[in-house]
């Protein structure tokens, strides 16, 4: 598949939010509740800089998976909270460039909405690739929230200066939450129930706990 380039990959801070403050204006709220295949995508770290990006793309009905890629590489960005995006979506775009197929929604290991900015990650990919996506973070990142019922499919909503950017969604029955957040394209709805669906057994929904494993074994 191919990924447009919007921008260049910055070197400073300031370029940095210059960019996120440009695209979070592309951001699209609203999009297709239905999808065919589902990519998972997840970076693991080898020390400090050295990272493994992974997609999979599974099935969505029956989630067996479709297609992989894995890149190798080091971080494009220092470590700075808000910024996170920019070490990780160089590799994880050039691993979506070697995918056989395209996906129909991205599920991402981090955040959308639910950020400092009100662009992480899943914005920054869903910009980029102009398709639906979502963030699926595992601990609570900015906002407030109250606790969910025990019961699997229970939420509440994560408010973040007066405004909802996400939910605290209980996937299976007495499990610690997920935090749900729309990335690009897709409603808040649709966020939560792609990821309540496709949490099948476990607490992570199976695109990326496939692209999690992938990335620590990528052999």
């Amino acid at each position: 598949m191919q990924v447009r380039q919007l921008h260049p990959w910055p070197t400073t801070v300031a370029e940095a939010e210059s960019i996120q403050d440009r695209l979070r204006e592309r951001v699209e709220l609203a999009g297709p509740d239905t999808f065919t295949l589902v990519a998972g995508l997840d970076v693991h770290y080898h020390g400090d800089d050295r990272l493994t990006a992974a997609v999979v793309v599974l099935d969505a009905a029956s989630l067996a998976p479709v297609a992989r890629a894995v890149v190798h590489g080091r971080a494009a960005f220092p470590y700075v909270p808000g910024l996170f995006a920019f070490r990780e979506v160089p590799a994880l775009v050039e691993a979506l460039e070697e995918l056989s197929v395209t996906p129909d929604l991205l599920v991402c290991d981090g955040y959308g909405l639910a950020h400092p900015r009100g662009f992480g990650l899943a914005c920054h990919l869903g910009v980029l690739t102009g398709l639906p996506s979502l963030g699926v973070g595992k601990t609570p990142f900015v906002g407030r929230h109250e606790t969910p019922a025990a019961e699997r499919g229970a939420w509440t909503p994560i408010v973040h200066d007066g405004v909802t950017v996400g939910r605290a969604l209980r996937t299976q029955d007495g499990v610690k939450p997920v935090y749900v957040s729309q990335g690009h394209r897709i409603s808040l709805d649709t966020a939560t129930e792609q990821v309540l669906r496709l949490a099948t057994r476990y607490r992570l929904p199976e695109p990326i706990r496939h692209a999690d494993h992938l990335a620590r074994h990528p052999e």
